[in-house]
């Protein structure tokens, strides 16, 4: 008796590489055929054909891809649409899955291969769509970090280039003028993004609570609320805090203790947006994080521990303002389990001397 369809799908900017299985009531998985379609509407058109010439019962199917920029979004957005269920898989997941199966050659071929075996044998996460508010965000958020990040990088060039033995005014004038850009394009994307949250009344209301917390700015926020689609899939702090990979993962085997540290198996981007406001509120003495950075600098002397508690802290503080739809209020506590300050002295970081 077969018990599922999956598919595999290797997608590129040109091409996808799909591969069919179907998994039996003994797990046992066998590939019913491959095919290769091109990167486009009418590829996927064909895709579906393919998915149901194959498909002969009237059992699920599941389709398998990985997160690939952006090359694999119009796929998943026509597939879903189509009624299929659509698991997205991260990168560095499926190629230990496919590593773990005995699959040391790697190409196209092979990873649909593999991404099919795993959608049949496990019960991934069903993908759900980006509503276009905060896809939109998203861009907006992603280009200013990208652009910031750039322009960090031209800046100490020039700040390097000030101890060089012989200078060049070209290439610092050339540097100058490149940072000048980026600035501006900067500001253009501010402005855009504040632009963009103003069109939705109801969003830019729930930011501006938020934005209550002295420290915290509508960049920080919006970047959040579009690395998470407004929290759409979340029902606790607690998958907030490991999406973001706040999470902490212990290293124990038999009578081996090892460091015990935040995962930082999550989204990079939301834990870069927390840093700054991380320190921000400690200078603006919020006393919520004051409080908590206090007491955790005090038990073990490491300042960044203590920041990536607030971070964590603030996360979450965020998270449950834009679910309630409230502003922040400083009596105000968060009912979470473990103290804030346990969390601080698990993350593997040295010990001050």
């Amino acid at each position: 008796m077969n018990l599922k369809y999956s598919i595999g799908l290797d997608v590129s900017s040109k091409k996808i590489n799909a591969c069919i299985s179907i998994i039996d009531e003994r797990q046992k998985v066998i590939v019913k055929s491959s095919c290769i379609i091109p990167n486009t509407k009418k590829g996927f058109y064909a895709l579906v054909v393919w998915i149901n010439k194959h498909k002969k019962e009237f059992i699920p199917v599941v389709i398998c891809m990985e997160a690939t920029g952006i090359y694999h979004e119009n796929c998943a957005y026509y597939l879903f649409d189509q009624g299929f269920s659509v698991s997205i898989i991260l990168p560095n997941k499926a190629k230990k899955y496919i590593e773990a199966i005995g699959l040391k050659t790697k190409n196209d071929s092979i990873d649909a291969k593999g991404l099919s075996q795993m959608g049949a044998e496990q019960c991934l996460e069903i993908w759900q769509p980006m509503g276009e508010f905060f896809y939109q965000l998203r861009l907006l958020t992603r280009q200013h970090q990208n652009v910031t990040e750039l322009k960090t990088v031209l800046k100490n060039q020039l700040d390097a280039l000030s101890f060089a033995m012989h200078q060049s005014e070209s290439v610092i004038s050339q540097l100058k003028q490149t940072i000048a850009l980026f600035e501006a394009q900067i500001k253009e994307l501010n402005k855009a993004i504040l632009k963009h949250i103003k069109s939705n009344q109801e969003i830019e209301q729930r930011i501006n609570n938020i934005e209550s917390i002295k420290g915290l700015g509508v960049l920080t926020i919006a970047t959040v609320l579009a690395e998470t689609n407004g929290f759409e899939l979340f029902s606790n702090y607690k998958q907030v805090v490991s999406y973001a990979g706040y999470d902490v993962v212990e290293a124990q085997s038999g009578t081996r203790v090892g460091k015990t540290k935040i995962s930082k198996r999550g989204n990079s981007r939301i834990r870069r947006a927390m840093h700054m406001p991380s320190l921000v509120v400690i200078k603006c003495k919020v006393k919520k994080f004051k409080d908590l950075y206090d007491r955790t600098y005090e038990k073990h002397g490491v300042k960044m521990k203590s920041y990536v508690a607030v971070q964590k802290k603030l996360l979450v503080m965020i998270y449950q303002l834009w679910k309630k739809n409230e502003k922040y209020n400083p009596e105000f506590e968060i009912n979470i389990q473990e103290k804030e300050q346990e969390f601080s002295s698990l993350l593997g970081f040295a010990k001050a001397v």
